[in-house]
């Protein structure tokens, strides 16, 4: 008996993993900190950064606490520093992979502050951010790297993107994270972009 292996047809459409700018493999929270986009804005960057809640520890709740404006401001010392802040991200990747939304991509988060890259100032307009769980200058996990990739590959399904970067190199200066901690020659690897499309200095063209 011989068994045949079905194609798809090719005039069937791929199903969609976003529902609107809605990723449908995501756990949702939906954050107050966001507004309108520019009606100008093209979404074409992903902005990359790291943050973990007290820094250096792992696995809480707190991360998706403080995107919710419900973070207990007593329950560490280091929470005074940040006291009343009102931040979010579009997506938030947690050390063993797991994916956390916060902000519709159609609107725009509260993630890059006052930034420029590729002759663009205030990135917030049309970037999407993407925290990642850990410390600004640490290393990452390969679980994390992989939630990255899939999960840039289906913003670029959706939207032009032509770049990523880091938080530091849209506000060098003020912000240093990922931190040299994080491989963008891995990140290039597992997704197989053109080496045009990440920071200069960063990696290596793929061979």
């Amino acid at each position: 008996m011989t068994t045949t292996t079905p194609t798809q047809n090719p005039e069937t459409p791929t199903p969609s993993v976003w529902v609107q700018g809605w990723h449908g493999s995501a756990r949702h929270l939906a954050s107050p900190n966001y507004g309108p986009r520019p009606a100008q804005a093209q979404i074409d960057l992903i902005v990359v950064h790291s943050i973990s809640l007290p820094p250096g520890q792992y696995g809480g709740q707190a991360v998706q606490d403080l995107f919710l404006n419900r973070l207990d401001w007593d329950a560490h010392p280091y929470y005074q520093s940040i006291r009343g802040l009102q931040v979010s991200a579009h997506f938030f990747i947690e050390r063993d992979g797991t994916l956390w939304q916060f902000v519709d991509c159609d609107q725009r988060a509260w993630h890059a502050g006052a930034s420029q890259y590729r002759g663009r100032s205030q990135c917030n307009d049309d970037s999407i951010g993407i925290e990642l769980e850990g410390l600004e200058g640490a290393t990452f996990e390969p679980a994390q790297y992989n939630a990255l990739a899939r999960l840039c590959t289906d913003l670029a399904q959706r939207y032009p993107i032509a770049h990523i970067a880091g938080h530091e190199h849209i506000a060098p200066g003020r912000k240093a994270d990922p931190g040299p901690g994080f491989q963008w020659p891995q990140l290039q690897r597992l997704l197989a972009w053109d080496a045009r499309r990440f920071p200069a200095h960063t990696l290596q063209p793929l061979r």
